[in-house]
């Protein structure tokens, strides 16, 4: 498997930058005397302040901003940057980090993302990649935005495809590939082999859990949270287990991620074929020829007529499908017959489920978030907490409506709502954190990506 976290060492003292030396007053004895006492009494006194922080540390990070701030203004922090490419399904973007090693233990400080993105994914340009490459190259000019000139050479460049490209034809996604690979070497950043490739599930699951945890400051404890993505093409389930040896069909799945000071055992699987879009197509298809593109569906509203749906490389043309429940004058979606549907297509698709999740805090993002905030479930702007079994009553409302601007609305937050209370199987109380950005930074894998890339680089480099 590809990934593997590294523990950013606590950095030599001697490899730190010392503070410039004061000049030397002018003076007799008594006033050097003098100075010098001051001086040393400022000195015990950072020693001091310093030794209680750690110590207050090993139970809380609210210490560390305070003395990376003064750091920070004496002139202490590097700059540090990553740029993550994520070219998802639906979209690609581009995510420019800027760190720093925090003064007392070394670990690596976000302090500034760049995050913007370009529609359609990069696997709508299956048969053009060249031009696929192209938009790949627009996003790389607004990293170089970012990264200052002298850092590009040093700062590590890396997209990742998701499963976008993993749904498309093996001799497609490398042609895609191949087109980047090259776009890469000229970019000026640092790049290797491994810089432009399809990413695994698993790590794309572990990025999302570690950026969760370490925007919400929970890697140092126990009481991580669990990390639901959800996707296209796909969804990801991540999350600690309280006792594993309860869930022997957790084996297969069950990953080693060190955090700050230790390590944490999660669960993560990618679960391909269970993302929004993806189900959509599985849904809107039932039934249908195999190159048919005008379809009709159950779980769309009988007035809606010929609404283009992208997916992967098809075009297909929507129409909500009649149904005895509804009227000329209360046009609905027959519901139970379009849950069934639902069902069908996805609970296959979720082997191992994962059986204990309801027991974990769960943080949710992406297609959650943006459902959630589409249709008043949670605040556009702060995020917020909802339940299960709100997102089931929502999807009732909407299936029960006829809106023509959001056609796809009810599909969706059946999907939804069937993945969490049956797929998932969590309660309708089960409460759910929806974000888009915590602390101004935005929830994606591509943060726990460049993390791993950055502690991964410095290791191996110490230890030439």
């Amino acid at each position: 498997m590809g990934f593997e976290y590294e523990l950013l060492q606590q950095q030599d003292s001697s490899e730190r930058t010392q503070p410039p030396a004061g000049s030397r007053r002018k003076g007799g004895s008594k006033g050097a005397a003098s100075s010098s006492n001051l001086r040393l009494s400022f000195i015990c006194l950072v020693i001091s302040a310093s030794l209680l922080i750690f110590l207050l540390g090993t139970y809380t990070d609210s210490f560390h901003p305070i003395i990376d701030g003064i750091a920070g203004k004496l002139g202490y922090h590097e700059k540090i940057y990553a740029v993550v490419i994520d070219a998802g399904s639906t979209g690609s973007r581009v995510l420019a980090f800027e760190f720093h090693h925090g003064y007392l233990d070394g670990r690596l400080v976000l302090d500034y993302e760049l995050f913007e993105q370009s529609k359609p994914g990069l696997s709508a340009f299956a048969d053009r990649p060249a031009e696929g490459a192209a938009s790949i190259g627009k996003l790389l000019d607004l990293a170089k935005k970012v990264v200052p000139q002298d850092k590009l050479a040093q700062t590590p460049l890396v997209l990742k495809a998701t499963a976008g490209l993993r749904l498309l034809k093996p001799a497609q996604a490398e042609a895609l590939l191949a087109a980047c690979r090259e776009l890469f070497k000229s970019s000026g950043f640092l790049v290797n082999e491994q810089a432009v490739e399809i990413m695994d599930g698993t790590d794309e699951g572990i990025f999302s859990w570690f950026t969760v945890n370490f925007l919400l400051g929970k890697l140092n404890g126990r009481n991580t949270v669990a990390a639901l993505d959800l996707g296209g093409g796909s969804t990801q389930v991540t999350f600690a287990p309280k006792d594993v040896s309860q869930t022997p069909l957790y084996k297969d799945y069950m990953h080693r991620v060190p955090t700050f000071t230790s390590y944490v055992e999660v669960f993560t699987n990618s679960y391909l074929g269970a993302g929004l879009h993806a189900i959509r197509h599985a849904v809107f298809t039932h039934r249908a020829a195999e190159n048919q593109t005008k379809l009709t569906s159950e779980c769309v509203n009988p007035i809606i007529h010929d609404k283009l749906f992208r997916y992967g490389t098809g075009q297909y043309y929507i129409s909500g499908k009649d149904n005895p429940k509804a009227t000329a004058e209360n046009p609905v979606v027959d519901y139970e017959l379009c849950a069934s549907i639902v069902k069908q297509k996805l609970l296959p698709t979720l082997k191992p489920k994962p059986v204990t999740l309801k027991q974990h805090e769960i943080s949710a993002f992406s297609y959650f978030f943006d459902r959630a905030i589409e249709t008043g479930l949670v605040d556009p702007m702060q995020g917020g907490e909802t339940t299960v079994g709100e997102f089931v009553t929502k999807s009732r409302e909407v299936c029960a409506e006829a809106n023509a601007d959001q056609p796809f609305m009810c599909v969706d937050l059946v999907f939804i709502s069937t993945l969490l209370e049956e797929g998932y199987g969590l309660k309708a109380k089960t409460p759910l954190k929806l974000y888009k950005k915590i602390d101004g930074h935005e929830i994606s894998w591509a943060l726990g990506c460049a993390y791993n890339i950055l502690t991964s680089r410095e290791n191996a480099m110490k230890h030439k």
